[in-house]
Parts: structure tokens; sequence; C-alpha cells
């Protein structure tokens, strides 16, 4: 695997040596136990896998580069290289300046953009609309291109369906960067349709089996599709994709519905002529996060804590599952951790922020915490929590002497 040269301050003390560790102990990643680091009045328990992956670095290390290379440049980012506000905050004071939010509202209009400019596109991709507005100003659009590879990939795959004659099923948030640029490349050579979760694929496989009119997928999905789009035509060969930050189980339920549908409609015989088997455009970085935080979930804690972006869709993801075993705080760093009963806590339900002042259990002797991260979230942050809590509970137990 490769080695990104990313500033040293996102590196850490102690998750650092921890990941070091597992990778010698474990180099395959087959152990999605977590790791235990015992300070006596506290146990941490930190899933196998988590924090900056391949895609992220890449586009870090991208992003300084252009920084660096560039130092009498103008230097825009199309949106948030990341959905972590600490490593965007630390690009803009360098200069850097966003030309369009996370939805795609521009901030920073076209003609202010000059072929000279640098403009860094950020991991997530972008539409070939926008690349095409870049490219009339003379932006040199693949100079500093930090689009995942993995991203990439569902790219290729949809071509290849498309090319195959199926229609593209995107899974993910249809206002999401990255579904907005996978839906943009998969247009070109494909009736395409965003769908969120379980509930609207049902609604898709009650279309396609005929147990609602069909004028009802223009109501249900609305702004989701591609212009033109056949219902009588457009669902009777298909292929699944997805955002490759949501949930790997979710995408294979809903490949699985779908599938089921076609057999119903067309028979078992001949179903591969209606659905093509998708399941190596998963993200791998995600299946490891996710398959480490199930890890976490068959271990007894008293709490856990997830780190990352309000905004990650890939670290929403984790609060999601840990919240159906542990009470579960949603952090952006240890800023958000005032003392030992008070922490601030984002609400992925409702989309807040909320003040808890129940936070550690200091009334028991000893307590265990789980902890992990989104892939965006500096490893540096998860220390930073840590510290923070070892801090508050007056534990003198060592680092060094624990790890």
């Amino acid at each position: 695997m490769k080695q990104f040269e990313i500033p040293a301050y996102y590196r850490s003390p102690i998750i650092s040596k921890v990941k070091q560790q597992r990778k010698m102990q474990d180099p395959r990643k087959k152990d999605f136990t977590p790791t235990r680091l015992d300070f006596g009045t506290v146990e941490f328990l930190i899933a196998r896998h988590f924090g900056f992956c391949y895609g992220v670095e890449n586009a870090i290390e991208i992003s300084y580069k252009a920084i660096h290379e560039n130092p009498d440049k103008k230097i825009y980012l199309l949106s948030q290289m990341i959905h972590n506000p600490g490593v965007n905050e630390d690009l803009q004071s360098y200069g850097i300046e966003f030309i369009q939010d996370t939805h795609g509202h521009q901030l920073i209009p076209w003609d202010k953009i000059k072929a000279e400019d640098v403009v860094i596109i950020p991991a997530f991709g972008t539409t070939l609309e926008t690349e095409e507005i870049l490219t009339k100003i003379g932006v040199n659009v693949q100079a500093y291109n930090t689009t995942c590879p993995f991203v990439e990939k569902v790219w290729n795959r949809s071509e290849k369906l498309g090319s195959d004659q199926h229609t593209i099923i995107i899974h993910g948030k249809a206002d999401h960067e990255e579904t907005r640029a996978t839906f943009s490349h998969s247009s070109q050579n494909a009736p395409s349709i965003v769908i969120k979760d379980i509930l609207e694929a049902a609604y898709l496989c009650q279309i396609i089996l005929g147990q609602r009119p069909a004028e009802d997928f223009y109501t249900l999905f609305e702004g989701k599709f591609t212009e033109g789009f056949d219902v009588s035509k457009d669902l009777a060969k298909i292929g699944v994709v997805n955002q490759t930050t949501m949930l790997a189980t979710e995408t294979q339920e809903i490949t699985d519905m779908l599938r089921n549908a076609m057999i119903e409609k067309y028979g078992e015989i001949t179903i591969k002529e209606h659905i093509a088997d998708t399941r190596d455009t998963l993200c791998y970085a995600t299946n490891d996060n996710q398959s480490a935080t199930y890890g976490l979930m068959e271990n007894d804690a008293d709490l856990a804590i997830v780190v990352g972006g309000s905004n990650s869709s890939n670290t929403t993801h984790l609060v999601e599952l840990l919240d159906n075993k542990f009470k579960t705080f949603f952090i952006t760093s240890a800023e958000n951790i005032w003392d030992v009963t008070e922490v601030e806590s984002f609400d992925i339900h409702e989309k807040t922020w909320k003040q808890h002042d129940s936070f550690l259990p200091v009334e028991k002797e000893k307590m265990t915490i789980a902890i992990t991260s989104g892939a965006s979230c500096p490893d540096a942050i998860v220390d930073g929590v840590i510290q923070k809590i070892l801090e508050l509970l007056g534990v003198e137990k060592g680092i060094s002497e624990v790890i």
C-alpha cells in the first residue's frame, strides 16, 4: 500500500502505534476485534479499522502539493475536500477558497475563476457539467484532481453496465457530492435513478411488479432520474452501484430485494439478463470500517464515541450502527467534550447539536468506552479525544506504558 505524504500534525502518538501493532499482528485484516487500551479507571475499545482511508490520504497529499507548488497563484477547492471541518479549515488557512458548498450551490461565480488559477477537484469527484465549465475557462482540471480511485471504479462500472444496456440504480443520497458526480457520469451512458434507502427500493420493486401505477415513479423519485426515463422499458434490465460511503449491508439488501422482484417478474432462468452482479463496486475502506464497528458491538461498553464531521456520510452510518447497542455520542473533536458529565453531540436524526449532562459514568469504579471515527477524520483528532478524557478523569497511567 502506498505511503502518502500528509502533514505531520494529522498523525498521532497513540493511534499510529495502535494501528502499526495491529498491522503487524493482522496484515491480512481478518481480525475485526477491537484493540483494548486499559488505563485502570477507564478502558478504551478502539475499532480495528477507522480514520483516513486511501482516497482521503491521496486527496490530502495532492491538496498540500498544490499549495506548495503554486505559492503565487490563486487556489480554489471546488467544494469541501472531505467532510471534516478541521481538514477543510486548515486548507482555508492557506488561502484556499471554496467555489461551491457541499450541495453544489455557488459560493464564487464562475466568471471570477481565471485560466491561470488552480482548482482542486475534491475526493468525491465532480460532475461532467462542472468539468466542462472549468475546461472552457481554461483551467487544467486534471492537474490536481483528487477523485478517489474507488469512486472512479463505480463510474467505470456504471459505464460498462450502460454499454450492456442496463439502467443504473445508484444507492446514495441525491444531494451528496459523490452521488451527484456518479449520476452525472452514469447518465452519459444509460438511464439512471438514485434511491436513498430500502424503503425507496421497495417502492421501485412495486412499480417493477405492477403493484403501483407507473405514474407513481415520476412522483416518488422526482428530481432523481434522468431526463426521458421510460418506466415501461427502462426497468427491464438493471444494475446497482452505490455511493461508496453508504452502508454496504444496505446496498446488498437493496440489490437482493430488486433481484427477487426481477425473479418474480421474469423467472429464475433468465435473471442474468435482467439484473447485473455489482458487488464489486463496494469500497474496501467502507466495508472494513463497518465490519470493525460490528466488531465493537460484539463487546460490552458503557458508551460509544464516534469522531468525525457531522456532514460525513460514512461517519453517520457508523453512528447508526453503534446506536443499536450503545449510548452513542457523535462529536467532531475534543472541543465538544466540556467536562466529565457534559458533552455536545450531533443528533443524526434531527440534524442538530445537543448538549448532554450525562456523558461519562463517573460513579463506576471502571468504565469502558468504545471509540471509532469516520474515514475523513485525522488520527490526531481521535488522539485528542482520548487524551481529553484521560485528563478529565485524572488518569496517571502513561500512554506509552499502556500501549
